[in-house]
């Protein structure tokens, strides 16, 4: 156990008459809601907050029941709930070390269990300490709590109080509403089914019923994924062949691949990641997923939106969790499955096969899109990265990204283009790996010499047999290029040439025969991206 965080047990006669009234949740003197706040009792012989051992739906029962009637009595004034929580700040304030200028106190409480910890931090916001508030500070906590439980949203799981030396106090009361609660501040699930045994919610949040009562239901080992695949082939059940809620597998991983590229030129901590055969995202608003890539042609796409109606269903209203692996093939298992899967917050899952994808009991991609990055079309993925670059370029060509896109999908993207097109310097290494991770780049051969270059396009003319009195080859020059030469006979002064010859050279040693007719920039362009077909056909060919 950290010795600078307390296991706080609970102490308080649970029959304590509490006359305090505390409303709302983000003050102690927010106003009530309607009512005395006393709650019908429920009578049923089941335990609607079994433990991990008896539970069978691993559901959320929704039961009420009231809180001892003592503790509705009387009704506490705003000033009163308010004294408390500033009865608490002083008595962390007078137990802080010397120099202490503001403090930060947490206390996560159910009726069996808690934690509590303060911080304290000088005038320079530098940590000078970190303690475990004294047992005598903890049970008026837990009496601040016990106030908290006659309203309709039932006792705050954890209360945050920050004092500063000017007695500037700022209370927080959190009922994992947002998101769930920091992991060196979560209790054990029996102790949160403890304490909605002695204090019945009508809801709590997906994350929370998914850590209470999931029981490994989404879990799927090995033998579990054969089991249930022979079974479903027995009975006839097949997956549904899902059409047009992703592009087709090597589409959807470029688009992945890409914009992850554009979040990490950045320097950015947030968008996709890939990981060598797995691509990952968590998005904003805690909703995410992974793209695992298996061989033989196979994938998984499988993830969680945070408020998903169908885990909302299963853990608050003893509805079952769907079936999202209905008609799956054995090899859709724990291994490729996204890690929310083990936590019994997977609301979607995917898998892809014989040029298709397909679902069991999944939502269409429509309900996905918090979950998953934008690749559902090459303009979405290119409005993503335009708006990523140019948040931190001064001037980013749009159709820049619209041929980053192009390039990706095709396999074909170099280092130089993705440092000609976006300009990125920074971290210009760290989005090509990601790249690189997903395949979709071609290694650059060593550029030719010059002198080799022009050996080389002389030894070629010759070979055409044709006269060059009036081109002649000993003055052959060569410019370089981005992927090899333009290799030339430069006019005379005053000289006008139309349709002089002009030969390009790739660094690969491929010749090509052009002329002052058609403007070299626009010619280049085409040149450079014949020679990464080249490259990347190259790179499959060795690959297969």
């Amino acid at each position: 156990m950290d010795d600078q965080q307390q296991q706080v047990p609970s102490s308080i006669d649970k029959g304590l008459d509490i006359g305090f009234r505390l409303g709302g949740r983000s003050s102690p003197a927010a106003q009530p809601s309607s009512g005395t706040g006393a709650q019908e009792t429920a009578t049923s012989s089941a335990d609607p907050y079994p433990t991990e051992e008896n539970t069978d739906t691993g559901t959320l029962g929704i039961a009420s029941s009231s809180i001892d009637d003592e503790a509705t009595d009387d009704e506490a004034t705003d000033d009163e709930a308010t004294e408390l929580a500033q009865r608490i700040a002083r008595e962390l304030a007078a137990a802080g070390p010397e120099g202490w200028h503001r403090f930060e106190a947490v206390f996560a409480l159910t009726t069996t269990d808690g934690i509590a910890s303060v911080r304290y931090y000088d005038d320079d916001e530098n940590q000078i300490a970190r303690t475990a508030p004294s047992e005598a500070i903890v049970e008026l906590a837990r009496l601040h709590r016990q106030m908290s439980a006659q309203f309709n949203d039932g006792p705050w799981w954890r209360m945050e109080l920050e004092l500063d030396v000017a007695d500037q106090l700022e209370a927080d009361y959190d009922y994992g509403d947002n998101q769930p609660f920091p992991d060196d501040q979560m209790l054990t699930p029996d102790a949160y089914r403890a304490d909605l045994r002695a204090f019945p919610r009508d809801w709590i949040p997906v994350w929370l019923g998914a850590y209470i009562f999931h029981g490994k239901r989404q879990s799927r080992s090995p033998r579990k994924a054969v089991a249930q695949a022979r079974a479903a082939s027995s009975a006839g059940r097949t997956a549904v062949l899902s059409r047009g809620d992703f592009p087709p597998l090597p589409v959807l991983w470029a688009r992945w691949a890409t914009i992850a590229a554009a979040f990490v030129s950045v320097g950015s901590n947030l968008g996709p990641r890939m990981m060598g055969a797995f691509g990952t995202f968590e998005g904003s608003t805690r909703s995410g997923s992974t793209l695992s890539v298996l061989p033989g042609g196979r994938a998984v796409l499988s993830g969680g939106v945070w408020n998903a109606p169908e885990l909302d269903t299963a853990y608050n209203n003893r509805g079952p969790l769907p079936d999202l692996y209905a008609g799956a093939p054995e090899w859709v298992s724990d291994q490729v499955l996204d890690p929310r899967a083990d936590r019994g917050m997977l609301s979607f899952c995917y898998w892809w096969e014989h040029g298709s994808w397909h679902r069991g009991q999944s939502p269409t991609a429509d309900h996905l899109t918090a979950a998953v990055p934008g690749v559902w079309s090459a303009d979405i993925v290119a409005n993503i990265i335009s708006d990523v670059i140019s948040s931190e370029l001064t001037e980013f060509s749009e159709e820049s990204a619209d041929i980053l896109v192009a390039d990706a999908e095709a396999g074909i993207v170099t280092w130089n283009t993705l440092l000609d097109l976006l300009e990125l310097e920074d971290y210009i290494d760290d989005a090509f790996h990601q790249l690189s991770l997903a395949g979709l780049t071609v290694a650059l051969p060593e550029a030719l010499p010059q002198n080799q270059a022009i050996v080389m396009v002389r030894e070629y003319i010759l070979g055409l047999g044709v006269d060059t009195t009036d081109y002649p080859l000993n003055k052959l020059v060569a410019e370089r290029l981005a992927v090899g030469w333009m290799v030339f006979v430069p006019t005379k002064p005053d000289e006008i040439a139309i349709g002089r010859a002009i030969f390009y050279i790739a660094d690969d040693g491929v010749i090509e025969q052009s002329s002052s007719s058609t403007s070299p920039s626009r010619y280049i362009e085409g040149f450079e991206q014949r020679f990464e077909q080249r490259l990347a056909k190259a790179d499959i060919n060795l690959t297969m």
